[in-house]
């Protein structure tokens, strides 16, 4: 990249539609946020109506009119991501994809299609989505697919004995697994986009360390921690640059991974990363992909 990216870096989104997952709050919300002022129809998708509703109260409010609209979403509900996805069809175009919304440490639970629960919204909700949408996206030239990953990919790896977590349940450990699955299936993805020749980016960025609502379910002492660092850390409105540079940046490549520039990576303006080499592993890739489409029933068709 020629520079670092921050918000004032974005360009002109006029007459472009971004979908959002999880935006009501923290870096979606940032990130929804600068995409409509910038002038593009922002849509929401998320649990909550009322919540989503609120978000765009707020943004309202601080920038006048804008195009932003709620979508249903629940990305630990097949069943949901499916509605999703058919609603979204009824739109003219769809530009980006940005798969930001997910969950962060919280206790063992499963999804309601039975899947350990970081596995299943981090990685498979989105995986799904973005497969049912992947003909609608194609359709719309220069579009793109934005995973949203996490330094603590550096230390996960696919348990693939053990997918659901039933033997052992370690919180962390399964986050880490679903922010690598995050970044395989980006990078699955555009090897496979690339093959069948279609006109859509895979892109995969992680925010650094920043100030969310992710961190509801940490231990009291590390949320603590959290609090003192809290000077060190980006804002939510800063940890978003990395994901509006993989969304609109003209200088973004398929199958780049973009994040922080400052204090390895966990803060400061977006630039070009580089993850670890087991997100970089085409065998786990493709078996990671085999299992999600396994899974979830969907099948991209690419």
């Amino acid at each position: 990249m020629k520079r670092r990216f921050t918000e004032h870096d974005v360009p002109d989104q006029s007459g472009s539609t971004v979908v959002i997952t999880g935006a009501n709050t923290g870096l979606g919300y940032e990130t929804a946020r600068a995409l409509s002022v910038r002038g593009a129809r922002v849509l929401i998708a998320c649990r909550s109506q009322q919540k989503a509703e609120d978000a765009i109260k707020r943004i309202e409010e601080q920038n006048g009119a804008v195009d932003i609209s709620y979508v249903p979403l629940d990305l630990g509900d097949l069943s949901s991501v499916r509605q999703c996805a058919e609603q979204l069809q009824s739109e003219k175009r769809i530009d980006v994809l940005i798969n930001n919304a997910g969950i962060m440490v919280p206790p063992y639970e499963l999804t309601k299609d039975g899947f350990e629960s970081q596995f299943g919204v981090n990685h498979l909700g989105p995986f799904a989505l973005t497969g049912l949408l992947l003909e609608k996206l194609a359709k719309t030239p220069s579009s793109r697919v934005v995973n949203t990953s996490s330094i603590a990919h550096n230390v996960g790896r696919i348990n693939f004995k053990d997918i659901n977590a039933e033997r052992r349940y370690s919180a962390s450990a399964r986050y880490s697994m679903s922010k690598l699955a995050n970044l395989l299936f980006s990078y699955e993805l555009q090897r496979r986009l690339e093959a069948a020749s279609l006109p859509v980016l895979s892109v995969a960025c992680h925010p650094g360390i920043a100030s969310t609502e992710l961190d509801r379910y940490m231990p009291f002492v590390l949320s603590k921690g959290t609090e003192l660092l809290q000077p060190l850390l980006n804002t939510a409105a800063a940890g978003a640059w990395p994901t509006l540079c993989a969304a609109t940046s003209g200088d973004v490549v398929g199958g780049g991974y973009y994040g922080p520039a400052y204090r390895f990576e966990t803060a400061g303006p977006a630039k070009k990363v580089r993850s670890n080499r087991a997100s970089r592993d085409t065998a786990v890739a493709e078996r990671l992909w085999t299992l999600s489409v396994e899974l979830t029933g969907v099948n991209p068709s690419i």
